[in-house]
């Protein structure tokens, strides 16, 4: 079995996988290995294909050609529910007429699992995943909806599958409820140290849940990397902008928007700087530059100014100490060391 790059043996190795709609290429050309026990996020704008590879994956849709396997086994063919896999859909598919303790039953039941260890196995999930375990006997109409994305997530545990893949499940659930299921989705997948496979398109549930993140663009994965690598070292102008607001300056010869590069050489292309690594002290900056603030805004822990250098905005964010005395419309020196920006080619 192949090594995924993290020590752990690969649990899925996709090859090749290709799938069309017609003239649309959903999935072009995918081959991917994902560890056991790893936590590993498809990122993508909608369009992007990440749906058509999950559905792949899970069983649920069946590629043009290319191959699954897991632990080197062809599963390319098999249908979903003949799988060691399950999936948890963003509609959390929970069945309403029935208690909470029969929706995390019933896969156990289909199989004829005896009542007495059904329920007992139930309760154990329903304790893994923070719900106390009078919610047994309560309908699933009267749970709200993070109770009830935790019931799904028991169900799917009581399979005992080897993956889990997950279908955006948070993207309905209010910002609140969503980053405290964040947090618990994490310590859920360290608890149980199973492997999940998850898709979104909202970039920092991404980046707080997983291991590793691939990007998604249509129908490629055009990077993959660890949260930190992904948003710190993007390998395109792409990657860099769907990660998050980003400053993206061109250099040639030396230059980045017609200001000198004070230490270093550039090449020509893009050098892509965060905003919280623009800095109004400028005195060991590798490049600094005038700049006017334009405007100011509050977003709570930091502010994000924007600066006029020429004709272009830079966009900088300092947490709520630094910020103090920095006033719009005045004038300074302000920088970035090239240690904290990522060169792109043209």
């Amino acid at each position: 079995m192949a090594d995924a790059g993290n020590g752990a043996a690969s649990i899925l190795s996709i090859s090749s996988l290709t799938k069309r709609f017609g003239e649309t290429t959903a999935v072009d050309d995918i081959s991917l290995e994902i560890p056991e026990g790893e936590f590993f996020t498809i990122v993508g704008p909608s369009g992007s294909g990440k749906s058509t590879l999950i559905r792949i994956l899970a069983g649920l849709e069946k590629p043009d050609s290319g191959q699954v396997a897991l632990r080197g086994k062809d599963l390319t063919g098999v249908p979903a529910n003949s799988r060691p896999t399950c999936m948890v859909f963003q509609s959390l598919a929970l069945f309403r007429h029935m208690t909470v303790g029969e929706n995390v039953e019933f896969s156990q039941k289909v199989r004829g699992v005896p009542a007495a260890e059904r329920r007992e196995q139930a309760l154990a999930n329903l304790r893994l995943v923070r719900l106390p375990t009078e919610f047994y006997d309560r309908k699933v109409t009267q749970c709200s909806g993070g109770e009830r994305q935790r019931v799904a997530l028991a169900r799917a545990l009581a399979s005992d599958p080897e993956i889990l893949f997950f279908d955006e499940p948070l993207s309905a659930i209010d910002y609140r409820l969503r980053k405290i299921l964040e947090v618990e989705m994490k310590e859920l997948h360290r608890r149980t140290g199973k492997t999940f496979i998850y898709i979104t398109h909202n970039v920092e549930e991404a980046m707080v849940m997983s291991d590793r993140i691939a990007i998604m663009r249509d129908g490629r994965l055009v990077q993959i990397g660890t949260p930190a690598e992904i948003y710190h070292r993007p390998t395109s102008r792409f990657v860099a902008q769907f990660m998050g607001e980003v400053n993206i300056f061109t250099t040639s010869s030396g230059r980045i928007l017609e200001l000198e590069a004070e230490h270093g050489d550039l090449d020509d292309g893009y050098l892509v700087v965060r905003p919280e690594h623009i800095r109004p002290d400028a005195r060991d900056a590798d490049v600094s530059f005038e700049a006017r603030i334009e405007s100011g805004f509050m977003l709570g822990s930091r502010s994000q100014y924007h600066l006029r250098v020429g004709d272009s905005i830079v966009i900088a964010e300092l947490p709520e100490g630094a910020a103090r005395g920095i006033i719009a419309g005045e004038t300074g020196r302000w920088g970035f060391r090239l240690s904290d920006s990522a060169a792109l080619e043209n």
